[in-house]
């Protein structure tokens, strides 16, 4: 190879790289959020079955005024998933006292005579916030006291948790 040849391709290679680099193009994008009204649990009511008798199941219905009562506050017209955790059995000392037949209603208003009704205990229930931002829900349950249930104060504790979706 002569000279001038070598001369040549130390100048193509030297020269490549600039011309690569300045045929490269850049862009940006705006990165935003919009942070909506956090989601607020209350419970407003528990459920109180009040006196039970030995082997005679209640029950409470969520139209009953012992029916667990929540409202649910956020950003108005956002889905959501609302989902409990149940006891099967409320105590008393050492003693325990069946809980069963799970129900529960949601609604736009203060009111459990109408609504979406659904079972807390299979799982997600999906709504939606309404417009007003609040979203009320109902809960009843059955207690099954057995024949030889020993008398007693007895409690337990149901938990509803709610995230957007």
């Amino acid at each position: 190879m002569t000279l001038k040849q070598i001369l040549r391709l130390a100048s193509v290679l030297v020269l490549t790289p600039v011309a690569l680099a300045s045929a490269q193009n850049s862009a940006n994008a705006n990165v935003t959020a919009d942070v909506q009204a956090p989601l607020v649990v209350t419970k407003t009511a528990d459920l109180v079955f009040g006196s039970v008798y030995p082997g005679n199941n209640k029950a409470i219905a969520v139209t009953d005024g012992g029916a667990a009562k929540f409202t649910v506050a956020g950003q108005a017209s956002a889905n959501i998933n609302i989902t409990f955790t149940l006891p099967a059995t409320i105590a008393s000392g050492g003693n325990t006292l069946p809980i069963a037949s799970w129900t529960g209603l949601h609604n736009t208003t203060n009111s459990s005579a109408s609504g979406t009704g659904f079972t807390p205990s299979a799982g997600a229930t999906s709504a939606a916030i309404p417009a007003g931002g609040t979203l009320y829900v109902f809960v009843g349950a059955t207690a099954q006291p057995v024949a030889n249930q020993a008398a007693g104060a007895y409690s337990g504790t149901m938990t509803m948790t709610v995230v957007y979706f």
